[in-house]
């Protein structure tokens, strides 16, 4: 293999594509906003090589991909290569190759080599859109409901789940709305074109970050059209998904037998019985107290029974808003949105129609630069951020998030107005600011570790609205000091003002990283997980030369340090994930590792959580009165923090969630394959 891999494609590669042009198709990419953030540009040679450049930017980051392919006779991928960056500056460098039966693959991430007979697509790991603009041609040719075989593993299946007829410019044209399951944790949308041979047309991402169009060039005034049918076309399923997996709990419920986690000391206390109604704790009562009648009783059988945990770093999206529930998250702090679609999002989650955790919202704001984050406002005049927290705070915001953008003069005019209208502050430190600056102008909570890091490494000629924001800290924390002065006296300041910090450790481990490598985050859930998800663990995100491999580990590692030396001292930590999925049990692990006693790290996720996002008067502990968002856990985390993974049931908003329900429904192995029984008496 490896012989004929050192010439993959070496004939595509030596082809120039604006030579031989016989045709070219280019797609737009906007951002929500309707800026124009990128493009893909598809040329086919008269010689049959396809070259792709795809190139997207938002917040001064994003992909640059350069692919080659040809076409094998049964219209899959014969040869293909992409060469290019990722979003931090790591590789891209993969390679595919067919001939007769025998495929064979090679990426930064993996290698291998399969015979296979009769149609099969390969799926890049990391590209442009054109293979997938290929599956729909070829899924639309198959039978309805026949899979596509897929390489290196799996298959894919295609819905059609809407038609309409558009027009722009005295165009009109006839698009189908796609959904597409096989790969990754939940459906892949895209608009086709409605014709023998389908091609993609459009592909639209919302509620993720960013948000985005790919759209065919001169259509961009069909975006909003078609973004519309398509939140209502996943409303929809999502809707079913919401209705299949909540199991209501009428009247009176019993969970017996189950060991309290005491988050206000941190300790685990006997066996009790706690009863639940109309989604609140009625009383807890020690286990085997003579009860009154009831409609369903759970027996925990001794498991664990720990308050609803936090994800304190979070940016909702509503495909994988479930896994949050599957992880025993049942409160989620959004810490950067598209206004508008946030706040539909929580009424769908309120009226049951969306399966989610419980959402605290925090209102963005940032100013106008090439690295401004699209969303929330953006502030382009004065007097705009005085009206955005007004927003902020008539939809029932209790936290303003400041970016990197934000003009630093503005700073403490802006905290000192949120704090007027009752709003915590929190977010990035703004270019020309350090940590310390913002805490003196009277930030309540500094987001990520590398922004806390940051304080001792910047200069004042350092853009921290770039990548910079990352490559410091991996470059130079390795040799900072903890116990050095300026450390310690900014440790006694946030102390002093009880500053909290949320460190983000999970999504940061990507700055250490190599190709071809799992992270501690990933490594514990890759098994459970489909086998392209698995596939795409390997991924490095950040380019680490091999000289600086240990230079990087060594950064984290003093981030993980600091985040134990802070705790020690006195800061309120909370647990943020920026994200990942499970993220908030990869986050307890490295907090243990950082010195933190297991049901320290558990308070922290889930009194801390309640306290910081001004919850406490509902969530946060098991007390009567309180909403019933519990979490019982297959094993004991107070001792084994890794134990918080076997999450076996979930209650929230009076409703029951199995988290293996969830997990099969995404593709994933159930951590807790069989959870305990509910006993319905009075059916």
């Amino acid at each position: 293999m490896k012989a004929l891999l050192a010439v993959l494609l070496v004939g595509l590669l030596v082809v120039p594509a604006a030579q031989a042009a016989d045709s070219s198709l280019r797609y737009q990419i906007f951002l929500d906003n309707g800026k124009l953030a990128g493009e893909q540009v598809v040329t086919r040679s008269a010689a049959g090589v396809v070259h792709v450049h795809y190139i997207f930017k938002d917040d001064g980051r994003g992909p640059e991909y350069d692919e080659y392919y040809r076409l094998a006779s049964d219209g899959s991928l014969g040869e293909y290569r992409v060469q290019g960056t990722l979003m931090f500056g790591s590789r891209v460098d993969e390679r595919f190759q067919r001939s007769g039966t025998h495929a064979e693959w090679r990426s930064t991430a993996d290698r291998g080599e399969r015979e296979v007979n009769g149609l099969a697509m390969y799926m890049p790991l990391k590209g442009s859109l054109a293979p997938t603009s290929i599956a729909i041609g070829l899924l639309a040719a198959r039978k309805p409901g026949e899979e596509l075989p897929l390489l290196p593993f799996g298959s894919l299946r295609q819905q059609v789940l809407d038609k309409v007829q558009i027009s722009a410019g005295g165009k009109k044209r006839m698009v189908q709305l796609l959904a597409q399951t096989g790969l990754g944790l939940s459906p892949k949308f895209y608009w086709a074109m409605v014709e023998a041979k389908p091609r993609l047309f459009a592909a639209i991402v919302r509620g993720s970050n960013p948000e985005m169009s790919l759209i065919e060039e001169g259509w961009k005034d069909s975006i909003t059209q078609l973004a519309d049918r398509q939140a209502a076309a996943e409303s929809r399923l999502l809707a079913e998904m919401a209705e299949k997996l909540q199991h209501k709990l009428p009247g009176l419920t019993v969970i017996r037998n189950a060991r309290v986690f005491d988050s206000e000391k941190a300790v685990l206390g006997a066996a009790s019985d706690v009863y639940v109604i109309r989604g609140r704790i009625a009383t807890v009562v020690p286990a085997g107290t003579p009860s009154p009648e009831v409609d369903q009783e759970i027996d925990a059988g001794g498991r664990v029974l720990l308050p609803g945990l936090f994800d304190m770093h979070a940016h909702v999206k509503r495909w994988d808003s479930a896994l949050d529930l599957a992880a025993g998250v049942t409160t989620v702090r959004d810490m950067a949105n598209v206004n508008t679609q946030l706040q539909q999002l929580m009424d769908e989650t309120n009226a049951g129609k969306l399966l989610a955790a419980n959402v605290v919202p925090a209102g963005f704001v940032d100013g106008v630069s090439p690295y401004t984050g699209n969303y929330g406002f953006v502030i382009k005049t004065d007097d705009e951020w005085q009206r955005a927290i007004d927003w902020y705070a008539q939809h029932g915001y209790r936290q303003l998030k400041i970016y990197g953008s934000f003009p630093a003069q503005k700073v403490p005019d802006a905290v000192a107005y949120a704090h007027s209208r009752g709003m915590r502050v929190a977010g990035h430190v703004p270019y020309g600011l350090k940590a310390e600056d913002v805490v003196a102008a009277g930030y309540d909570e500094l987001t990520h570790m590398n922004m806390v890091i940051l304080n001792f490494l910047i200069g004042p000629d350092t853009d921290t609205r770039t990548l910079a924001r990352i490559t410091l800290p991996a470059e130079k924390a390795a040799e900072l000091d903890l116990q050095s002065a300026p450390v310690q006296d900014f440790i006694r300041t946030l102390v002093d003002k009880q500053i909290v910090v949320d460190p983000t450790l999970c999504v940061m481990a990507f700055m250490k990283q190599r190709a071809g490598e799992v992270t501690e985050v990933y490594a514990p859930i890759a098994e459970y997980m489909p086998p392209d998800v698995r596939r795409n663990y390997a991924i490095g995100i950040m380019k680490v030369p091999d000289e600086k491999a240990a230079r990087y580990q060594a950064s984290y590692q003093k981030m993980i340090d600091l985040t134990g030396m802070l705790y020690k001292a006195g800061v309120p930590l909370v647990t943020g994930t920026d994200t990942v999925v499970f993220g908030v049990h990869a986050e307890l692990e490295l907090y243990v590792r950082a010195g933190l006693t297991p049901a320290q790290a558990l308070q922290v996720a889930t009194l801390n959580g309640a306290r910081y996002s001004q919850t406490l008067h509902e969530r946060g502990t098991i007390t009567p009165g309180k909403l019933a968002d519990l979490v019982l856990i297959d094993g004991d985390p107070t001792t084994n923090i890794s134990d918080i993974r076997k999450v076996a049931l979930v209650m929230t908003r009076g409703r029951l969630i199995y988290p293996a329900e969830i997990e099969r429904t995404l593709g994933i192995e159930p951590f807790v394959p069989t959870p305990p029984a509910v006993h319905y008496l009075h059916e």
